[in-house]
């Protein structure tokens, strides 16, 4: 590690240092809050993934399983498509407004998306109008999922302490996992509780319902935060502005570039993977799912530790651990997977690749704000990430079946090389986000009103007559 690269560090820790107790409680508190909002929203998004096995027939009724997983897969990856969308608009919002106002919005948002999910018709009751109205639904979500990514990102960066922002921002992963994780815990359960009858009938849908519910109190939480964007970078005449991006359309084509191997890697090794082992390798569904569960609670706890990680060897060596290693072991995992007959071999290869993945997703918020200043930070985390996600992370299904269905399956393996290999080279050729970005000062969230009684006895004291 370079010399410079240390004194940053090191200046950063201590700027960590000096944060009075109730300031770094203030910021905790910040995160776990953005983080709620965050949880569940990504257990909305993949509450429909991991059900599709049992919703498939009842919108796409003619058809092998492959098939009809293969046209949910498509409306799945039709919800990615409104991700930049919802990048650029949630961006906007975050710098113009705050970044609080966007996180609101957003939930609302998933909200509305999930509960349409719970009580939409099916393909015997409307025709072809259910698959419609669920793809409509669909791309409600993936709006305001494209819009919640890049500013709770961005917020989760903003209040993390100096020194410790891997460890902290880190933490933006840790609930989309357990979004994730929820998710396949509540199937789990009603899968032990239901018969798989029901479940196609009814059960497909409470997870939708709970879904809603839980938006709710993640309004709830996020109306108490502290706004991050000090009003002098939203008053700026081009924050929030493509124009403004514009100026900065290095970082742009660098965070699309490393998105693109980051988001496949992800998708395949998550969402895919569970029908991966029941599609391909003949595996029960139940014990799939099992076997998802517990790698995604490891894949869970791992980001906090790749994460603190980073703050010791910086967050570009981290990304270059992930693409290099991403890139000579997909394949032999891969092909590995498709053979595996114990769910303990497929549970230790699962944990493989996503310990190789966590290099990127502990991080993967905060190199992205560590790339843009404040006007447009928002903005060019959401956009960028949502335009590489949108291309290559939510098509992953889509292509890996598609293959599939051509016969060609292990073509699949080598283009998840293929993208490892455009991030090791993005990453290589980009400067140190960590050293040379934009995220330096630390937020101050002093500014924000206490409206606590010892706050409220303490003004009163202060303008006392003597």
């Amino acid at each position: 590690m370079s010399s410079t690269s240390q004194l940053s560090q090191q200046a950063g820790t201590q700027a960590a240092k000096k944060l009075s107790p109730a300031e770094y409680r203030k910021r905790i508190f910040a995160i776990l809050g953005a983080s709620s909002g965050n949880l569940v929203e990504w257990f909305d998004f993949y509450v429909y993934s991991f059900c599709a096995i049992y919703f498939a027939p009842a919108f796409f009724p003619k058809g092998d399983p492959t098939t009809q997983l293969l046209n949910t897969a498509g409306v799945f990856a039709a919800g990615f498509l409104m991700r930049p969308i919802g990048g650029w608009l949630f961006g906007r919002i975050a710098d113009k407004h705050g970044r609080k106002t966007s996180m609101l919005i957003s939930v609302l948002m998933m909200c509305g998306g999930s509960l349409a999910v719970a009580m939409l018709p099916t393909y015997a009751t409307i025709g072809a109008w259910a698959p419609a109205l669920l793809l409509l639904a669909r791309l409600f979500q993936g709006l305001s999922v494209g819009g919640e990514y890049g500013t709770s990102a961005t917020y989760m960066s903003e209040v993390a302490p100096q020194g410790r922002r891997g460890f902290f921002a880190s933490f933006q992963y840790v609930t989309l996992i357990g979004g994730q994780l929820l998710a396949v815990l509540v199937l789990f359960g009603m899968q032990q509780w239901l018969t798989k009858a029901e479940l196609m009938d009814w059960g497909w849908r409470v997870p939708f319902v709970l879904g809603a519910v839980g938006a709710l109190v993640a309004m709830y939480l996020r109306s108490s935060l502290a706004e991050t964007a000090s009003e002098g970078s939203r008053k700026k005449k081009e924050a929030g502005t493509l124009k403004g991006l514009l100026k900065h359309k290095r970082a742009f084509i660098n965070v699309v570039g490393f998105t693109a191997g980051g988001s496949l890697m992800f998708y395949t090794f998550t969402t895919y993977m569970q029908k991966y082992l029941v599609n391909t390798a003949g595996m029960d569904p139940k014990v799939a799912n099992g076997v998802m569960t517990g790698a995604l609670f490891v894949y869970m706890i791992l980001q906090p530790i790749f994460g603190a990680i980073s703050d010791k060897i910086g967050r570009r060596n981290s990304m270059l651990c992930f693409a290099f290693l991403g890139m000579i072991c997909t394949f032999p995992i891969l092909h590995l997977l498709k053979d595996v007959t114990s769910p303990y071999a497929a549970f230790g290869l699962a944990i493989l690749a996503l310990t190789i993945v966590s290099f990127y997703t502990s991080i993967g918020g905060l190199i992205k704000a560590e790339m843009f200043p404040a006007e447009v930070r928002a903005l060019g985390v959401g956009l960028s990430y949502a335009v590489g996600n949108a291309i290559f992370g939510g098509s992953a299904e889509f292509v890996a079946l598609s293959l599939k269905s051509a016969g060609m399956e292990s073509s699949f393996y080598w283009y998840v090389t293929a993208l490892c290999l455009v991030a090791l080279i993005v990453t290589l050729r980009m400067p140190d986000p960590q050293r040379d970005g934009h995220l330096h000062e630390d937020v101050d969230m002093e500014d924000e009103p206490d409206t606590s009684g010892a706050q409220a006895v303490k003004q009163h004291e202060q303008h006392k007559p003597a």
